[in-house]
């Protein structure tokens, strides 16, 4: 009995010297974090959904081509700079690396696989982002707090039927289209530094391509990139819409928070898709 009162005495001056609350406070924290993120990704989803639902109309085929024309022939520049330079150093580095073991003559088919299945649709989808994917969370946002939306609501216009639609429609047609150049481009890249700076016969280099490159890789490749395309333009999308609605700040310091966030998240979540969509797809 004394041992009891003993672990008794001691069980509750443990607690009155330490709230239950406080002690429970972690837990709680990482409740409510869960929750959020939870909430967060059923709201991308539903505003995804209802995104998808609006895209087919005779009206919306203008918007479209107009966002396919800003989101993909506008990033194509940037596309090429950073695809040739891609494939230059790709090919100088494969090819003195596969020289120490005498197999220089592989040096095309690591870079275009290189290219075709990781590194064409990552890198064109971290670049569209990073030009045009900030500029459409910036200009809902924009419209959001300016309340260009809410006229559009009292116009009786579904806002994300003529604002998002053809943007998410856009961005499905346009990165793959881009992740083709991409990887046709770099692959050109890495003939110039393997075979005319360096003196690679250019047959070796092109009958490797031809030899270890199979349709399915190129599909995996497009798999990923209407992946990317999918993730990039919502969460872009997402971010500016409900640019109003954040805790952190309000104004035009949210629309600037709301870009930041979006581009961050965009470039989090195309690497994380990337692992993702690998693993399945191997």
């Amino acid at each position: 009995m004394a041992i009891t009162a003993d672990s008794q005495n001691g069980s509750e001056s443990f607690f009155q010297r330490r709230p239950v609350a406080s002690i429970f406070r972690p837990f709680a924290f990482v409740g409510r974090t869960v929750i959020s993120w939870v909430d967060s990704m059923g709201a991308t989803a539903i505003f995804l959904y209802m995104a998808l639902l609006s895209t087919v109309g005779r009206k919306q085929f203008s918007k479209t081509v107009q966002q396919i024309y800003y989101i993909g022939a506008r990033s194509i520049t940037i596309i090429i700079l950073v695809s040739v330079f891609t494939g230059m150093v790709l090919g100088l580095q494969s090819y003195h690396s596969l020289l120490k073991f005498g197999a220089s003559g592989a040096v095309g088919s690591l870079v275009s696989l290189s290219l075709i299945m990781e590194l064409g649709p990552v890198l064109t989808a971290i670049m569209i982002t990073a030009r045009a994917g900030s500029a459409i969370t910036a200009e809902i946002g924009i419209q959001r707090i300016s309340e260009q939306i809410d006229a559009l609501h009292t116009m009786r216009i579904n806002p994300i039927r003529y604002l998002i639609s053809p943007k998410i429609a856009a961005a499905i047609i346009s990165f793959p289209l881009l992740t083709a150049v991409f990887d046709l481009i770099g692959i050109m890249g890495g003939y110039i530094s393997t075979v005319v700076l360096l003196g690679l016969n250019g047959g070796v280099y092109l009958h490797s391509i031809q030899t270890y490159v199979v349709m399915s890789d190129i599909t995996n490749g497009f798999v990923k990139s209407l992946v990317f395309a999918v993730i990039v333009a919502t969460v872009c999308c997402y971010q500016g819409y409900f640019a109003h609605m954040r805790k952190d700040s309000h104004g035009a310091q949210a629309v600037g928070l709301a870009t930041t966030s979006a581009v961050v998240l965009s470039c989090v979540l195309i690497l994380v898709s990337d692992y993702v969509v690998t693993s399945l797809l191997s």
